[in-house]
């Protein structure tokens, strides 16, 4: 981005216009802007992100430290946190944030539950409106938001920047879902007066949302499973308010796009409890959320011991709510007989690439590979170790993420009959960085050490070898609930696959054929979920279109007279959806 001086100052301060141009962006009925932004700062109170030009009227978007609770921006009083950069291994000098108190989570809740019926029941094309006017407004943000990311996570800018690519692409894929009406679930049986020996009553089904949403941001991916990420946009799109608890591991990313939300939300003219955010400590923040009789569902995307905290409080209530917590998985890859034969070492190569891609702090990171002992897999190995060797060590996403990894590591290296193949290039006094590193035992000894099937969230795996398929279905009927499960075959594995396919169907949401779990399309057909402990609930995914199902239900209305019958359900389907009526599907 290029920077020129503008005769403007803020708040005592000079700003920075950009000089590139906004990208035109689908928004109903949005006027023209324009934006002054300034580089993030380190030093002073405030870290100014942009200026939002509107006719006469400017909305000025900086990072103050300040949580946003419905319209405003509120400064916590629960004690302070910095944002803290990895890479350097230093806190993030400004701004100061303010952690939420108790108060505060009540006080959002309060705004959350007055706006939900109220937004619930607006138009589908301005709830629509609002998810678009949500990426726009992110995107808009420009360098201001990757810098930020990039500072607060040690994440490459290049990924950041397609990170922010497929942040806005969920958000524009849920607003194209609300717009077709499908996700409602419409189905009409009508009266049937005469039928003998009992009439049937006219009965009309649609599905309403559950009521507000707490979202947990997630530390891996500080944009993707974030403030806007998938929880958030697929629970706007079903009709739900949202209240935030930004990830500490990045504060300042969270707040700017926080209110690029918030301004979405002013310039619809929204309900302000539509969206809040809360910056805090897990116990005050994260468990009274939870625990508010408010709040009606959870997102969560981190380890398996806060989804199942979090769980634990959700059950413990009066009225218990569901909680979609996606958690922990080594996502196995299987390598067939016929395929190590014809491709090993650009199987091995390309393993590598996947295990270490963003230091390995992928929730689908391949942390086990399963193939049958001999030497085609002796020649997987040698290629993979030797990649590996050749891999930088990276900075991960915090001191802490990087001493658990460390220990894991260091935990499957002294675990008996455990070799190690080979290890990354060494840290040499880079700070958080993480070593990749591939291990190597045979299938009894992984069937009798639980502890190997634990995720090291890091860029490490563990192959297996196994004396026959047999052993290889014996290991996968062991494996715990993942979210993807990973074939390399070629036509003469087809009797092998077919007799993996049942179980590795029992043990994860996605399985895929030569290619490797890292990549997660947001999509209609996406499933992003699987059975315990990958989350809490294999029955829905995280990511793609049908995320918006975590957060509704049906309801039946039975013999209501069209005036009263809602839009979906209206004799004359006044939103143009298609339906489900007497069993025959119409269309509009």
């Amino acid at each position: 981005m290029n920077w020129s001086w503008r005769p403007r100052r803020l708040d005592g301060r000079w700003s920075i216009r950009s000089t590139r141009r906004r990208p035109r962006l689908p928004r109903p009925s949005n006027p023209c802007t324009s934006f002054v932004a300034r580089p993030p700062q380190r030093g002073g109170r405030a870290c100014r992100g942009f200026v939002k030009e509107r006719g006469n009227v400017s909305v000025d978007a900086v990072m103050t430290g300040e949580m946003l609770i419905g319209a405003q921006a509120v400064r916590g009083q629960e004690g302070t946190q910095r944002a803290f950069d990895p890479a350097a291994n230093a806190e993030i000098a400004e701004p100061v944030f303010g952690l939420a108190s108790a108060v505060d989570v009540d006080r959002a809740a309060a705004l959350a539950e007055a706006a939900f019926d109220t937004y619930r029941q607006l138009p589908l094309a301005r709830r629509a409106a609002l998810l678009e006017a949500i990426a726009e407004n992110i995107v808009a943000l420009g360098d201001v938001l990757i810098e930020r990311a990039h500072a607060e996570s040690g994440l490459p800018k290049a990924r950041l920047v397609g990170e922010r690519g497929r942040t806005v692409g969920q958000l524009r894929l849920f607003a194209q879902v609300v717009r077709d009406g499908h996700f409602l679930g419409a189905t009409i049986d009508s009266a049937q007066p005469q039928r003998q020996p009992l009439a049937r009553s006219d009965l009309r089904l649609r599905k309403i949302p559950l009521g507000p949403v707490a979202v947990f941001g997630a530390s891996n991916f500080p944009l993707a499973f974030s403030v806007a990420g998938g929880d958030t946009a697929s629970a706007l799109a079903a009709g739900a308010p949202v209240i935030v608890k930004a990830h500490n591991a990045h504060l300042g990313t969270s707040e700017l796009v926080g209110r690029a939300i918030q301004q979405a939300v002013r310039d619809l003219d929204l309900p302000q409890g539509v969206f809040s955010l809360l910056f805090g400590r897990g116990k005050t923040v994260g468990e009274a959320l939870v625990a508010h009789p408010a709040i009606k569902a959870v997102g969560f995307t981190g380890s398996r011991q806060g989804g199942l905290a979090l769980q634990k409080i959700a059950n413990a209530r009066r009225v218990p709510i569901p909680v979609y917590a996606e958690m922990s998985s080594i996502n196995p890859v299987f390598l067939l007989p016929a395929a190590l034969a014809q491709r090993a070492p650009a199987i091995g190569a390309a393993f590598a690439d996947s295990l270490t891609l963003g230091a390995g702090q992928f929730c689908t990171n391949p942390g086990l590979v399963l193939g049958l002992a001999g030497p085609d897999l002796a020649r997987f190995e040698a290629a993979a170790a030797q990649a590996l060797q050749a891999k930088a060590a990276q900075t991960m996403l915090t001191p802490g993420i990087q001493q658990a990894y460390a220990q894991g590591k260091a935990n499957v290296a002294a675990a008996q009959g455990v070799a190690v193949l080979a290890e990354g290039a060494p840290a040499n006094g880079q700070e958080n960085a993480a070593q990749a590193a591939l291990f190597a035992t045979d299938a009894q000894h992984f069937l009798n050490t639980p502890a190997l099937e634990d995720e090291m969230f890091g860029p490490a795996a563990i192959v297996i070898r196994a004396q026959s398929v047999a052993e290889l279905v014996q290991v996968a009927e062991k494996l715990e609930g993942q979210l993807t499960a990973t074939l390399h075959l070629d036509e003469a594995d087809t009797p092998a696959a077919r007799q993996l396919l049942p179980v590795l169907e029992r043990k994860a949401g996605r399985i895929l054929v030569n290619g490797f779990p890292t990549g997660v399309e947001v999509s209609h057909a996406m499933v992003h979920g699987g059975p315990f402990p990958a989350t809490t609930n294999a029955m829905y995914t995280s990511v793609g279109a049908t995320a918006i199902d975590r957060f509704l239900r049906p309801v039946c209305y039975q013999d209501l007279p069209d005036g009263l019958r809602p839009p979906a359900l209206q004799d004359s389907n006044p939103l143009g959806i298609c339906r489900l009526v007497d069993g025959a599907l119409r269309l509009p």
